[in-house]
């Protein structure tokens, strides 16, 4: 026994195997049963298995030896060996919930959550008071977005521990109410996580729920601890950049991301926001360069395809405008955005046709837009479609009824 237990915590998979057969014969069903729990404890499933199939036909009718066979099997993948094996525990059993309890972790494995809830509620209605069985549903309640049930269970159970199966329940709370977009009330919850335990997720979660709570000064000091603690928490230098930029430090925030570049260079989202702070500090050819990058990432990126495309047109560089749109085309990948910048690019550079297609094609997504109105209007006339153009006319009009030019220009088509 002694040096069976050796081999296990020594991880010497040739000695166990070796010794395993004259153990199994020699000792007291208490000692092959301990030992099976410290092979599944140290992920020796199939020798795990095998002790338990021993103990099983020893002792056919003990359900706590098929639920643990039954986990056993589910961490090996056989998931149907396993529900077999937790449908023969006899409903009348003491260890009858537990059996629940189990077939719930696999029906939910299967993503069939109806069932795991059903199975977990049969379960609690034989043990109402089980915190095991509480902390379950409110596991399977957030799993599913339910998150305003999953927190009132979860709070409960914090009435009664503050940690329960190893895992904090104030981080649990906090992540529960992160998801259902209470912030203010999540960030409460992951200060008070901070002060049993510092985890690089605890320090994320608190700076994002400060963020979303308009509170940046927090966010920073919670994110430049994180970097601090884990350099390499990539996450950590957007949320920390974007959050100097709400604070208008936009040196600090192009510093940040840069940094984040040079921990992470295939992130697109670090290159788009890169190239924002980039403008931000009067760089446009830096700008350019990162957004230029983010869209090698991912041709299909069209935030940064975007911003790039108004760069361009702020610049009057028509045919760059004009060159990315075709690319874009080219790979299959339309966006309505894109049509005011691409319209007015090839109208200045006299394709005028093509600027006439676009042109109408983004009529419906942008009549509430006077800028574009106004400049379609505009073509129109100068292309001479003066009934087009009227009814463009008479819909800057409506949306801006006291400004004059409209008046005046509708004058002109009367």
């Amino acid at each position: 026994m002694k040096e069976m237990l050796q081999a296990i915590q020594e991880g010497d998979l040739q000695r166990i195997n070796a010794f395993l057969e004259t153990f199994l014969m020699n000792e007291a069903p208490g000692e092959q049963y301990e030992v099976a729990e410290l092979l599944m404890q140290y992920g020796y499933l199939e020798e795990a298995n095998r002790v338990l199939e021993h103990l099983a036909f020893l002792f056919a009718d003990e359900a706590q030896i098929i639920i643990d066979r039954a986990n056993v099997c589910m961490e090996m993948g056989n998931e149907d060996e396993a529900l077999e094996l937790l449908l023969s525990v006899p409903n009348d059993a003491q260890e009858y919930p537990q059996a629940l309890l189990v077939m719930a972790d696999y029906y939910q494995m299967q993503g069939l959550f109806e069932v795991a809830e059903k199975r977990i509620n049969e379960a609690l209605e034989l043990l109402p008071n089980e915190p095991l069985l509480q902390f379950a549903k409110a596991e399977l309640l957030f799993e599913t977005g339910r998150f305003i049930e999953a927190a009132r269970i979860y709070e409960e159970l914090y009435e009664q521990e503050k940690q329960f199966a190893g895992i904090l329940l104030a981080a649990r709370l906090a992540e529960v109410y992160r998801a259902g977009a209470a912030y203010e009330t999540a960030l409460d919850y992951y200060m008070e996580a901070l002060e049993e335990e510092v985890t690089p997720d605890l320090l994320f979660g608190s700076a994002y729920a400060a963020f979303q709570s308009a509170k940046y000064e927090t966010a920073i000091t919670q994110l430049e601890d994180l970097k601090e603690l884990d350099p390499d928490y990539f996450a950590a230098y957007l949320l920390l950049a974007q959050s100097y930029a709400m604070l208008e430090d936009n040196t600090r925030a192009y510093q940040t991301i840069q940094e984040g570049l040079a921990r992470d260079e295939y992130d697109k989202s670090l290159y788009l926001f890169a190239g924002k702070m980039a403008l931000k500090n009067n760089l446009p050819e830096e700008a350019e360069s990162y957004l230029q990058q983010a869209i090698a990432l991912d041709p299909e990126y069209m935030e940064a395809i975007l911003v790039l495309i108004a760069i361009y047109a702020q610049q009057e560089r028509y045919d760059a405008v004009i060159d990315l749109f075709e690319s874009v085309q080219k790979e299959g990948f339309d966006w309505g955005a894109l049509y005011p910048y691409v319209a007015e690019a090839y109208d200045k550079e006299e394709a005028y046709d093509k600027a006439y297609e676009i042109y109408k094609s983004a009529y419906n997504e942008f009549k509430e837009d006077v800028a574009f109105l106004e400049k379609y209007c505009y073509f129109l006339l100068e292309d001479g479609k003066r009934d087009e153009a009227y009814v463009v006319a008479k819909q800057l009009a409506l949306l801006e009824p006291t400004e004059q030019e409209w008046q005046n220009l509708l004058e002109r088509f009367e």
